[in-house]
Parts: structure tokens; C-alpha cells; sequence
């Protein structure tokens, strides 16, 4: 299935604000689109046929933040962490939400060496027993793409942390991040990571070695439990990747992967308890292209049910797109276009009780970047989309991302406060309005 490759060809590549094509296809916004778009804003109720009512959240972030992630507790609180930076001087903190009181922030781990991108950023996971996990990646030689996967354990909400553990064997001076981490039922985690042990993306090396590997290990808080799982060989380079357990536990994985053609079409693999299975394409979308897109899909499961999202741009044409499965993620239906015509993709989803998905998107303006979300059905897809929040800053939003709440869910974003260079973290309380389908 994989053999010879052309060598990666672009890195990490930050996005203009208002970017109005992608690739060698234009995105033109649809007038009714346009007109769905023009009121959109952040609200505190929900307008006459807005199926989602919206409610500004205000975490305990000051300026110079940036690249929020936020995870759900077993209890129902939710924990959201974040870069900071201050100079040299760099920090990845976080804070836990119960109900409608924020703890203080707090920091989990500080260091000029730690690798900062809008990309490829921190989490924090809750586990089963109660503890966090978190991740960060922290620079290991001179260069700007040599570092580690550092993951710390905390077992008072994130007042302490343990001494950071590598996931991966290899210590050479490569690219390890993008990191996914998948918690178990007996306080341990799944860490999934594109590895670089092989790759250098200087060296003019077309072979199919020189790659971006996918690499996976279970951990706990006293460390690795077992030897690391090489999931796939070759993958695009700079597309995060995602994962989700499943009732049966079973993990489901996704990412970008990278055949002999250049075609970057998005792969699953699943934990089972044979072990991992081998990468199988989601859909056959043929989308060419001779360097890393920096936009990988978004993976939840819950129940019997799983779900992916992800953007493409085969063709010349940029479209989100959603495949629901009703068997743990082991097959997938037909997927089902999303977007509304000015689609970049940067995607998060969620399952929800009733088989339906939140998904979140970004559409690109000519005025800014809008972040759009839509409670999409296997049966009906995405009938009433709804823009949350139009950025007109001079910084992106970044990868807004969400996760479940009381209400509905939550979504943090990089904002621009005063539409300057300077960021903080913004959020939203996603709840469903009444009557809404």
C-alpha cells in the first residue's frame, strides 16, 4: 500500500489572518451564507432561530495567552489549560470550572524550553480515579523542530504534578508531538504521537523511510506499562492527530496519512484486544498535495456510536466532512459534507446521547475568520448551522475546541481583545435552545 515518497515539503505554516483561497481552489461565501454570517457574534441568549444559545464564559486568563484545550472530568467538571508567554519565559497552565466557579489558575509546568505553536499544542486529560494528565512538548537541541513529549501526573487538580515522563524511547534531536491522550478505566492513559526518529525533512532523502511515523504507548503515573506500538509508518507530517475509547474499549485513532502519490487522505486504526489494527483510509477522498495542510480530523466515540471529522481540499475545493459509525468505529457510513462554502476546516466534534454530533468548523470571511458550529444527524446532516464568533483580529483563532458541559458544551479559542497582536483565551457556553432540533 505505501512505498517510495516525494520528501515533506513545508512546516508548520501559520495562517494569514484572512486568507482568501486555499491551495488552487477559491473559496467564495454563498450570499445566504453571507447573510448567516453577518449577525453572528458572541450573545448571551439566542436569537429567533438559533439553534444554539450562547453565553460568554470569563476563565481566570490574562493577556498573552494562547492555544486553549479543554477536557471533561468523570463528575462533570471541566478543566481548561493554556500557554502562556512573558519574554524568554514560557508556561503551560490551567484551571477547573465546577458549575459556574473557576479555581484559581494554576501552573503546571514553566520553561524557556518549552515548544510553543499554534498547531501543535498542550492538553489536559481527566482520568478515571480523578487525577490530570498533561502534555506539553519541551525543546531537546538547538534547532526549532527537535523536541520531546513531556507528560506530568497530578492528584490534586493540578496544585502539583509529577516529574514529566517521555513516551517515546528514541532521545535523538527529531520531532515528537501532536500528541492525543486517550484515558483508560483503571487511571492510566493512551498517548498517540507522530514521531520524527526517522524523518529529516532537510536531508533531500525522497525514500520511504525518511518519515513521520504514528506511535502509541500506555502509560500510567509510574510510567510507561509496555513497549511502544508503531501504528503506521508514514503519515503527514504536521496534522494533529485524535483518538477516543470507545464502551467497548476500544480505541479509535485518526490522522492525516501520506501515500506514494501525495495523496493525504485521512486513516483510523483501533486498539482491540488483538492489538492495533492496520490503517484503513475513512473515505477515498484523493486530496493531493505536496505539503503538510496543518489541519487534521477530530475523533469522538460515546456508547456504541463514533464519529469523524476532518477537512479536505481534493480538487481544489476546501469542505468539512463528517462519517458517523454505529459499531464502535469499526465501519464507517458515507460521510456527509458540512461546510458552507468558505471552509478551512481546523475541526472539533462530539457525540451527544441522542446519535447526533456537535461539530465545529472554521470559515474564512473576507472580513475574518468565523467559527461555526452545527448539531449534524446521521440521517439529516447539518440543517441549521451557527456562527459563534468572527475574529477580525490580526491573530487567528487558532484551533477552538470543545468539550461537554452541564449545559451543552463548551468552546475556548484564541481571541484578539483589542484587535491587535495581543491574545487571550476566550469561551463559550454552548447550551441548546428550546424548540432547536
Amino acid at each position: 500500500m505505501r512505498n517510495k515518497k516525494a520528501v515533506e515539503t513545508s512546516r508548520f505554516p501559520k495562517p494569514r489572518p484572512r486568507p482568501k483561497h486555499h491551495g488552487s481552489g477559491r473559496f467564495v461565501l454563498p450570499l445566504v451564507v453571507a447573510g448567516l454570517l453577518a449577525g453572528a457574534g458572541d450573545k448571551g441568549h439566542a436569537d429567533e432561530g438559533d439553534p444554539f444559545r450562547l453565553t460568554a464564559l470569563d476563565p481566570p486568563i490574562g493577556m498573552n495567552a494562547r492555544e486553549p484545550s479543554l477536557a471533561t472530568f468523570p463528575d462533570g467538571r471541566v478543566v481548561l489549560n493554556w500557554t502562556e508567554e512573558s519574554g524568554e519565559n514560557k508556561a503551560i497552565r490551567m484551571a477547573v470550572l465546577h458549575q459556574s466557579t473557576w479555581s484559581p489558575a494554576r501552573t503546571i509546568h514553566g520553561s524557556e524550553k518549552i515548544f510553543v505553536n499554534w498547531a501543535d499544542f498542550p492538553s489536559v486529560v481527566a482520568l478515571s480515579d480523578g487525577k490530570l494528565a498533561a502534555h506539553w512538548l519541551q525543546l531537546n537541541g538547538p534547532g526549532s523542530y527537535q523536541y520531546d513529549v513531556n507528560i506530568s501526573f497530578s492528584s490534586d487538580e493540578g496544585k502539583s504534578w509529577t516529574q514529566p515522563i517521555l513516551p517515546h524511547d528514541d532521545r535523538s534531536q527529531r520531532e515528537h508531538g501532536f500528541v492525543s491522550l486517550v484515558p483508560d478505566n483503571n487511571g492510566g492513559l493512551t498517548a498517540l504521537w507522530l514521531d520524527g526518529r526517522q524523518y529529516d525533512s532537510q536531508s533531500g532523502d525522497d525514500s520511504f523511510g525518511n518519515s513521520m511515523q504514528v506511535r502509541a504507548r500506555h502509560m500510567t503515573p509510574d510510567g510507561p506499562t509496555g513497549p511502544e506500538s508503531l501504528l503506521d509508518p508514514r503519515a503527514c507530517t504536521c496534522c494533529q492527530t485524535s483518538a477516543a475509547r470507545n464502551a467497548a474499549g476500544q480505541i479509535i485513532a485518526a490522522y492525516r496519512d501520506r501515500t506514494v502519490d501525495e495523496i493525504r487522505d485521512i486513516a483510523v486504526v483501533r486498539l482491540t484486544e488483538m492489538g492495533w489494527t492496520q490503517p484503513e483510509t475513512i473515505h477515498e477522498d484523493g486530496w493531493k498535495i505536496a505539503g503538510c495542510p496543518v489541519n487534521g480530523p477530530s475523533v469522538d466515540a460515546l456508547g456504541s456510536d463514533a464519529v469523524v471529522l476532518w477537512f479536505t481540499a481534493a480538487n481544489g475545493e476546501g469542505q468539512v466532512r463528517i462519517a458517523f459509525s454505529k459499531d464502535g468505529g469499526t465501519t464507517f457510513d458515507a460521510p456527509l459534507p458540512l461546510d458552507l462554502g468558505a471552509s478551512v476546516g481546523r475541526v472539533d466534534v462530539l457525540l451527544m446521547p441522542d446519535h447526533t454530533a456537535i461539530a465545529l468548523w472554521i470559515e474564512y470571511l473576507d472580513d475574518g475568520e468565523a467559527i461555526v458550529m452545527c448539531r449534524v444527524s446521521p440521517e439529516n446532516g447539518c440543517k441549521s448551522p451557527q456562527t459563534l464568533h468572527i475574529n477580525q483580529g490580526r491573530e487567528t483563532v487558532g484551533f477552538p475546541r470543545i468539550t461537554r458541559s452541564e449545559n451543552g458544551v463548551l468552546v475556548a479559542w484564541t481571541g484578539s481583545p483589542d484587535g491587535g497582536k495581543s491574545t487571550t483565551v476566550r469561551m463559550l457556553d454552548v447550551a441548546m435552545a428550546p424548540g432547536s432540533p
